[in-house]
């Protein structure tokens, strides 16, 4: 098996294929998708003999806030140190480029924490730095 790791855009549809292998669901608006892939940061895809089997991405202010999103392998190459490879150049991209103090975060999803922990990134409790809150929008 050769693994490719390639610093390019995913395209819509392996997008939407990774998210449905592994259960995220897609958002229902296909141009919305497409605007916030083009305006990703900076993009990490996997490709075993063409076929996209991770993913992983940065989205920020491009300046010294920035957020880490879709940390996705399809379940049938998990383990297999994959997405150690993604967040190992995402973070190797942030840290060359912006500036000492910028912020970068996250959301884990329950049960991965020791996965990012392992990256230096560190659980928020309410009591010291607010807890982690979001919203998704719906049609009125």
């Amino acid at each position: 098996m050769e693994v490719q790791i390639l610093k390019k855009q995913i395209s819509v549809e392996d997008y939407m294929n990774l998210r449905e292998i592994v259960g995220w669901g897609n958002p229902e608006n296909i141009e919305a998708i497409e605007r916030g892939l083009k305006n990703t940061l900076y993009s990490i895809c996997i490709e075993v003999e063409e076929q996209t089997i991770g993913y992983g991405r940065i989205v920020g202010d491009g300046g010294f806030t920035f957020y880490i999103q879709d940390i996705i392998v399809l379940p049938s190459y998990q383990r297999l140190g994959l997405g150690n490879k993604i967040m190992t150049e995402l973070m190797e991209y942030i840290t060359s480029t912006y500036p000492p103090g910028s912020s970068v975060g996250l959301m884990s999803a329950k049960g991965k924490e020791d996965f990012y922990k392992k990256f230096g990134f560190v659980e928020r409790p309410n009591e010291g730095y607010g807890a982690g809150m979001i919203q998704y929008l719906t049609k009125p």
